[in-house]
């Protein structure tokens, strides 16, 4: 495994972070305890984020926006008072979020993301970007992969949300497994008895690697060709869903807006033809009732979506346990919560 200077974990740190530590260890504590992470976006999903890792135990946390606090934002934003409107939302999450946990240096930036120069993005071991151009996570993506930077994205559309992790062509991790015991050589209790035989009450660690692709490769998918046709059976609608919103957001310089339901509405089918159309697959995948479906944050969308994002995160940082491989989509409308998952690899 990739090893960085090993953090000390004071008693009170022991004690604070016990119950994780027993979880997956003090090596992977460790780790997660010498690592900084940079936050995007102080929306629903990115409050929910930040409370995880956090709580989690990471040493540094950066939370980067620009944007003003509004009536709209703090429905769903849980760091931020009611009395905040108006103010930089980065700043006003601040307090909040560091009493959450004051072994956690937090620290908020009310500049703009798209006007940071390469060299901050560089200072991290993790970059997490919610409400971002596709622009912008694709130009942080390729920077990070080649510094071996760590890379998540990730979004929340009403009912619907996403996420996406690059993890570089090379993540290493250790897995817990069922420790296989081997039978004794003088058994005579037939074929069956001399085979290795898994013990419940013992486990063993096995070291594991995995691959992953870069964002631009997930996005520009060609669906002309066979291989990614037999993959269109097990593709998510949400993953198509997701190329539209961000060619909204990329039109319009914001997310479908509730005070414009009809006239966003409208928009959305209008991109939603011209996405398909440019991506060469049928215009009866995106129904038209999916524009009822993906306004504003929903707190309870944001929970799931941002307990999934920031359990990615802390696993990708402290080495543990396997990572999803590329996608993860949500869809809310599905009952008690119906999880669909896509890699391009």
């Amino acid at each position: 495994l990739v090893e960085k200077e090993d953090p000390i974990i004071s008693e009170e740190e022991a004690a604070q972070y016990d119950r994780q530590i027993r979880l997956w260890g003090l090596d992977a504590q460790k780790r997660l305890r010498g690592s900084r992470v940079l936050l995007a976006g102080l929306g629903g999903l990115g409050a929910e984020v930040a409370k995880n890792l956090i709580l989690a135990g990471v040493k540094g946390l950066t939370l980067l926006d620009h944007e003003q606090v509004s009536e709209e934002s703090c429905r769903a934003q849980f760091l931020v008072p009611v009395t905040a409107q108006g103010q930089n939302r980065a700043q006003a999450s601040l307090e909040r979020a560091q009493n959450l946990n004051p072994m956690v240096e937090v620290h908020a930036d009310s500049t703009r993301v798209e006007d940071k120069p390469d060299d901050f993005f560089l200072q991290f071991d993790a970059v997490c970007l919610t409400g971002c151009s596709r622009d912008l996570m694709v130009r942080v993506d390729q920077l990070c992969s080649q510094r071996n930077i760590k890379v998540f994205c990730g979004d929340v559309y009403g009912y619907y949300g996403y996420m996406f992790s690059n993890l570089g062509k090379e993540h290493n991790y250790v897995e817990e497994k069922p420790k296989l015991v081997k039978p004794t050589e003088n058994s005579n209790d037939g074929p069956e008895a001399k085979k290795a035989k898994v013990d419940p009450n013992e486990t063993t660690m096995v070291k594991k690697t995995a691959s992953f692709c870069a964002l631009k490769e997930a996005l520009e998918v060609d669906w002309t060709t066979e291989k990614a046709k037999a993959a269109m059976k097990r593709t998510p609608v949400d993953y198509f869903l997701l190329h539209v919103l961000l060619k909204f957001r990329t039109d319009k310089g914001r997310d479908p807006d509730p005070q414009s339901f009809a006239e966003d509405s409208q928009l959305l089918k209008q991109i939603r033809d011209d996405v398909l159309e440019a991506l060469a697959v049928s215009s009866d995948l995106l129904s038209d009732d999916f524009t009822s479906y993906c306004f504003s944050e929903m707190s309870p969308v944001c929970a799931v979506v941002g307990g999934v994002l920031g359990q990615e995160v802390v696993k990708a940082l402290s080495q543990r346990d396997p990572p999803h491989r590329n996608f993860f989509f949500f869809d809310g409308r599905k009952g008690n919560g119906v999880v669909d998952y896509f890699g391009p690899n």
